[in-house]
């Protein structure tokens, strides 16, 4: 799993005045839980690009007063007109104790729906799994190779994997093979030209 060093500086001024002044030096307000105390800190906004405008799901490798600890992003806040970073939370990761995150779904293998003129489309990108530290992962991974046109695929259909529970419900959709309107007009075409052709079979057995 992808980790992203990080450095913080400890924080002493708390309140709002001091929040703004840190922003403007480029740096957001930030702090840990999970390993004692809360930790008040500052970081570089730089420095969480990788870790929060990706698709992916990393790990923090966040270092605060000399202190390293292993620790996801939990929450975090932007600014409603400038969409700038205002403020970010940390959980330190101690191993034994459940978490709850959310992963990104990958899917492996070519649907037949799709190779036949389909189109796949997702409606769910990640998942919440509940996982303890050592058992985390970073994805979840679904085989399309079965799914043909019209068909879902649902979040009962993502293996099972040792240590991690899946916590959306297993019948929600994750990803459909949608069949094309020139398809549908094709089958419809089709249909009515059979039906046609079954109504017209006695009129010519008479003649």
């Amino acid at each position: 799993m992808e980790s992203v060093q990080v450095s913080g500086e400890i924080r002493t001024s708390l309140g709002k005045t001091g929040a703004k002044s840190i922003r403007r030096e480029g740096l957001v307000p930030a702090v840990l839980y999970g390993a004692g105390d809360p930790v008040h800190f500052t970081v570089k906004a730089l420095d969480l690009r990788s870790l929060i405008y990706t698709p992916d799901f990393k790990l923090a490798e966040l270092t605060v007063d000399g202190t390293t600890h292993k620790a996801i992003i939990k929450a975090h806040q932007f600014h409603p007109v400038t969409d700038a970073l205002t403020h970010v939370d940390f959980l330190a990761l101690q191993d034994g104790h459940p978490i709850k995150v959310q992963v990104p779904v990958r899917f492996e293998g070519v649907s037949p729906g799709v190779r036949g003129g389909g189109k796949l489309q997702v409606a769910v990108r990640r998942v919440k799994i509940k996982t303890t530290p050592e058992n985390l992962i970073d994805h979840v991974v679904l085989n399309i190779s079965k799914l043909e046109l019209g068909e879902a695929i649902r979040v009962r259909d993502i293996a099972d994997i040792e240590g991690v529970e899946i916590q959306n419900p297993s019948g929600q959709p994750i990803a459909s093979v949608e069949v094309p309107r020139a398809l549908r007009s094709a089958a419809t075409a089709a249909a009515k030209a059979a039906e046609a052709g079954g109504e017209a079979a006695p009129a010519e057995e008479e003649a």
